[in-house]
């Protein structure tokens, strides 16, 4: 038993250590005299994109995520299936779903053409999503720069390390831990569903059969979800402000108006009930909490110096 646990102890050191030159290799002026203009170019597309189409600022900021809790933040989220891998957008949880990819297309395309090579798709997904977060009204954070790009992609662990909106608290506290989050940083990160919309498939059963949700929004989600059919049909994760970054996700969930089941089992007489009701009541909590998690997702098991590569396009390797 002593040999086994001095041995997780050094297992645990190395992967600390690797994470902190992994950390290190990374800076907020790493494109400063690379590509100067690398920041601007993606905040003027991110800006672009979300006056178009405002739904889309909660897409950028969900695939750095799916990008993120998938292997680490590689891009591998981007790449099409090739003949020697399967990528991640056929993966469960992303398929008809995560979205976004023709505006990091139109961000890399600009980048190649002032800075060929230089900007990682891996960055361009960290800035994107800080943008779209800023341009909603939400909080704004230094994103760490320096990340590179991974040269393969895998359907299987998309299956398996994205939470599930059918999750219960416990499994949802157990599904962040093992990526290094704690309890406080999941409510935090959940709060990415102030924005964005979900399909009709993936809360049917909530509205349909479970007590725990306001009765009357309930009958109002029905209108558009009937019991059978129509499994696409959107309605907004914040049934308040959809279209802001705000703390009313929290407000919902203290009414019973989370959509999601795994939203509504953030305030359900668990442990996360405390930090949602916190936030609730003080946003600047929130977006404090917030920021500090993104920054810390951002770092999830990077590829710098001369692992993995620069895409050309994001869509596939070099």
């Amino acid at each position: 038993m002593a040999f086994t646990s001095q041995n997780n102890s050094f297992c645990f050191l190395v992967l600390l250590f690797l994470f902190s030159i992994a950390s290190a290799q990374l800076s907020s002026d790493y494109y400063a005299t690379r590509c100067p203009k690398a920041l601007s170019t993606v905040r003027t597309a991110v800006i672009n994109a979300v006056v178009k189409e405002h739904r889309m600022g909660a897409s950028l900021l969900r695939l750095h995520f799916h990008d993120c809790f998938v292997n680490g933040c590689d891009a591998s989220v981007l790449l099409d299936d090739t003949a020697n891998f399967t990528g991640e957008k056929t993966a469960l949880p992303n398929l008809d779903s995560i979205r976004g990819f023709e505006v990091i297309d139109t961000i890399k395309s600009q980048l190649e053409s002032i800075c060929p090579g230089v900007v990682s798709c891996a960055d361009i997904l960290a800035i994107a999503a800080r943008d779209s977060v800023v341009l909603l009204g939400g909080p704004s954070w230094i994103v760490q720069l320096g990340r590179r790009d991974s040269t393969t992609a895998s359907l299987s662990a998309a299956n398996t390390d994205l939470p599930s909106p059918s999750l219960d608290v416990n499994d949802l506290i157990s599904a962040f831990s093992n990526k290094g989050f704690s309890a406080k940083d999941l409510v935090a990160l959940s709060g990415s569903h102030t924005m964005g919309q979900a399909r009709c498939v993936l809360f049917r059963d909530r509205i349909y059969n479970e007590t725990d949700i306001n009765s009357a929004l309930a009958t109002s989600l029905k209108s558009n979800c009937p019991s059978s059919g129509s499994d696409d049909n959107l309605s907004p994760l914040d049934v308040t402000s959809p279209v802001f970054f705000d703390n009313a996700y929290y407000k919902n969930l203290v009414n019973s108006k989370g959509l999601l089941h795994s939203d509504q089992q953030l305030f359900s007489g668990g442990s996360t009930d405390s930090q949602v009701t916190t936030y609730s009541t003080t946003p600047l909590a929130f977006f404090a909490d917030f920021a500090n998690a993104m920054v810390k997702m951002g770092n999830l098991n990077l590829l710098t110096g001369s692992n993995g590569q620069i895409r050309t396009n994001c869509r596939k390797i070099n």
